[in-house]
C-alpha cells in the first residue's frame, strides 16, 4: 500500500528538520570560534551565555520537531 501524502510530507519534514539540527550541531562543534566571532559582532555574549543560548534553542527546536512532525506521524501510523 502506498503512503498517503500527509505521511510522506511528515517524513520529509522530519528528515529535513533533523538535517538542519545536525548541521547546526556540526557548525557549533567544528566551527565554534568563527560562529562565536560572528555573533560577537552583533551581541555582547560571554562564552557561557553563547553556549546556553544555542543549547536551549537547539532543545526547543528538537522539541518542536517531535511535537509537530514525529508525534503526528506516529499517530497516523497507529490508526492505519
Amino acid at each position: 500500500m502506498k503512503n498517503d501524502p500527509i505521511t510522506e510530507l511528515l517524513l520529509w519534514s522530519l528528515a529535513i528538520n533533523y538535517g538542519i539540527l545536525l548541521v547546526w550541531l556540526a557548525a557549533l562543534v567544528w566551527f565554534r570560534a568563527p560562529v562565536r566571532r560572528l555573533h560577537r559582532r552583533w551581541f555582547t555574549l560571554s562564552d557561557e551565555v553563547f553556549d546556553a543560548v544555542h543549547y536551549g534553542a537547539m532543545a526547543a527546536y528538537k522539541l518542536l520537531i517531535i511535537v509537530f512532525n514525529l508525534t503526528p506521524l506516529i499517530a497516523i501510523q497507529l490508526i492505519k
